[in-house]
């Protein structure tokens, strides 16, 4: 536990010494405020319209706002965890650090994992003042705070899918922009799968919908819980990180 602790507090520190974090908080930020300032305009020019024909009567602040609000914010996830994650293990092994740091007392489970959560603190940081558009709409209008929450947990865990299977990017090679194409190759491969389940037939559609992150993902940033959605995240998380422990084991056998 103490080694995971030190693995951990290195890595978080390493994040607010780097520029590159600090670009990905604003980026995001500024992007994330975009899309809340034009789905808020669309929203009230929508219940201005509800107002005038009872075709717009009965809008769902939820369902038109901040669903799909939550959905921008997942793609651009997909666009942060990967330059997240990209340095963790890859600049290790280009720097030499990583032969030293697998001869001190350290499991690679600790190495893997103190990783894993300093990256998962920092997605949660950059999510964090995300919360603050939610807090004004629900000073503007009424808002369900249980499917917010349900909504950030779906973000949390699809965070963590893909800084699990960055980490293992990360860990097979030593070039960071390589670590980082390949994590985003990845991930919108996983992402996208579920475009094509309907083409796939009866056999292997119902396979490609079930392996697809946005698939999974949506169905939590709707307020829909279901124990299936949270064991895929779980088992996809515990796959990757499983994998980038044996790929720092054979490294370690090498060494």
């Amino acid at each position: 536990m103490r080694a995971l602790k030190a693995i951990y507090l290195r890595e978080l520190g390493a994040y607010f010494h780097s520029a590159i974090a600090y670009v990905l908080w604003v980026g995001f930020l500024l992007l994330s405020g975009f899309f809340f300032y034009s789905g808020t305009m669309y929203y009230s020019m929508a219940s201005v319209q509800a107002l005038r024909s009872p075709m717009g009567a009965g809008l769902n602040l939820y369902d038109m706002l901040v669903a799909p609000l939550l959905g921008n914010m997942s793609v651009l996830l997909m666009l942060v965890t990967p330059l997240l994650t990209m340095r963790l293990l890859s600049e290790e092994k280009r720097a030499g650090t990583l032969e030293l740091l697998l001869s001190y007392p350290l499991s690679d489970f600790s190495v893997v994992l103190g990783k894993f959560l300093a990256a998962l603190t920092m997605l949660a940081l950059i999510l964090a003042p995300t919360l603050l558009h939610m807090a004004i709409l629900g000073w503007l209008g009424p808002l369900y705070w249980p499917l917010v929450l349900l909504g950030y947990l779906g973000l949390l865990l699809l965070g963590g899918g893909f800084i699990a299977l960055g980490l293992l990017a990360s860990a097979c090679t030593e070039n960071q922009i390589v670590a980082a194409v390949t994590a985003f190759a990845a991930v919108l491969l996983l992402w996208v799968l579920r475009w094509s389940a309907s083409l796939a037939g009866e056999t292997w559609g119902p396979l490609l919908q079930g392996l697809s992150l946005s698939a999974h993902f949506e169905n939590l940033a709707k307020g829909m819980l279901d124990s299936a959605d949270l064991a895929y995240f779980v088992l996809f998380i515990g796959f990757f990180l499983f994998a980038s422990i044996r790929v720092l084991e054979a490294k370690r056998w090498k060494a």
